[in-house]
């Protein structure tokens, strides 16, 4: 039986273009002087809640720039500007070094093993993925992660902090509970998300929760009484490998195609193609593939119920039959038996970022190839413009953003 779909997050464009819409007259200055509040589940009015819509592409990043900055100046939207810049920076950080994310996913693996061997380090891990810790604020974020799939950006650094420094637990793990339970849950973002924390992104540098930050900005719903760490010492690892030069990516071509839509890029219609090139579609989403451990129903829902919502959209845009793929465990069978119903020699999609959907479809090239069709994979101009400059620290991507905003056309707006 599939996931029910929760009330809270319609998994659709339409959703997420109307959170847009409502969000727009505070992406300036109230953005700015309120965004780092915490105020608990179901009142994080004060942050857009696009995440899990941009995630998916859903909505696009420049779609989300572009009506900020219809509204207000760059100056003015900076704050909010920078957050969708800093999913980006994350995903290009990671492209330039694909060799992190599978050491991540080696690093699970491993860490999960342990628990096999470590009953103590099992049992610590049960109470704080069930909420169980003993701190009062840990334990509710833990609660309401698994029963929304969201938290405030803010929450998820003090948590990570805590599970590292407090707790003891390994980072890894941690990366894989928010992964399996976020709606938004990225693999760049996250993953590099607690690489920060854990003091293995920056060299040196943690990021350590403290009780009085913790109460300000929860606006004293959380008061630690509990022993928080005093200090953070960076976990050990190796320092972040130098980045490799952006690999070009494939072009289109002439005549007809399938197009194939995996959860990353679920905005099929941006890709540039003609409308009577598009032969046929396919939707393939595969959760179990985030971790060895059980995905949560939440995501599971949120991105089934989207991948049925860009199918429709996509099927009618494209005048074209659209089918959603089950792999189970294998993505070649079923997309060569589409290609083979719809007599298809071609198949183009929209590049992921490394995780999950990138490595099943790099696997794909070479046997689709032996079978006789050619796969495109195609990078959007906002990934191509901005990946580039992510071969250092944020600080100084963020200071090209006012550049490559102007080459994507979208310092014009105003």
């Amino acid at each position: 039986m599939a996931d029910a779909l929760d009330p809270e997050w319609p998994p659709t464009r339409a959703e997420g273009l109307r959170r847009l819409d409502a969000f727009l007259p505070r992406a300036g200055r109230e953005y700015a002087e309120t965004r780092n509040f915490d105020h608990g589940p179901g009142r994080h009015t004060n942050v857009s809640t696009l995440s899990p819509y941009l995630r998916h592409r859903l909505v696009r990043e420049e779609e989300v720039v572009g009506e900020v900055l219809e509204r207000f100046s760059l100056a003015q939207a900076e704050k909010f500007v920078q957050e969708v810049c800093w999913r980006t920076y994350w995903k290009g950080w990671l492209e330039l070094r694909p060799g992190v994310w599978r050491s991540y996913r080696a690093e699970v693996a491993d860490r999960l093993a342990e628990l096999d061997r470590d009953r103590r380090l099992r049992d610590r891990w049960e109470s704080a993925i069930s909420g169980r810790s003993g701190i009062d604020c840990f334990d509710q974020w833990a609660d309401e992660l698994i029963s929304t799939g969201y938290l405030h950006n803010h929450a998820r650094m003090w948590f990570a902090s805590l599970w590292i420094f407090t707790l003891r637990l390994p980072w890894a793990l941690g990366a894989d509970f928010f992964y399996r339970h976020l709606l938004d849950g990225d693999p760049a973002s996250n993953t590099l998300s607690w690489r920060w924390v854990a003091g293995l992104q920056t060299q040196g540098k943690t990021y350590l929760a403290s009780a009085g930050n913790i109460s300000r900005f929860t606006s004293g719903r959380f008061r630690p009484t509990e022993r928080l760490a005093s200090t953070a010492e960076p976990v050990p690892g190796p320092p972040p490998p130098r980045p490799r030069a952006l690999p070009p990516a494939d072009r289109p071509g002439q005549g007809p195609v399938g197009l194939l839509l995996t959860e990353d890029d679920l905005d099929p219609t941006s890709l540039g193609l003609d409308p009577d090139q598009v032969a046929a579609i396919a939707g393939i989403v595969n959760l179990d593939d985030r971790s060895p451990m059980p995905v949560g129903p939440l995501p599971r829902a949120f991105t089934t119920g989207a991948m049925a919502d860009a199918l429709d959209r996509a099927g009618r845009a494209f005048n074209a039959p659209a089918d959603h793929l089950d792999p189970v465990n294998d993505w070649l069978d079923p997309i060569l038996d589409w290609a083979k119903r719809h007599n298809i020699d071609r198949i183009v999609t929209a590049e992921s970022p490394q995780g999950p959907a990138r490595d099943r479809v790099d696997a794909l090239r070479e046997p689709l190839q032996t079978a006789g069709v050619t796969l495109a994979v195609l990078r959007k101009d906002w990934d191509e413009t901005f990946w580039p400059f992510a071969t250092a620290g944020f600080f100084r991507f963020k200071a090209e953003i006012p550049e490559v905003l102007d080459r994507l056309g979208l310092m014009a707006l105003r």
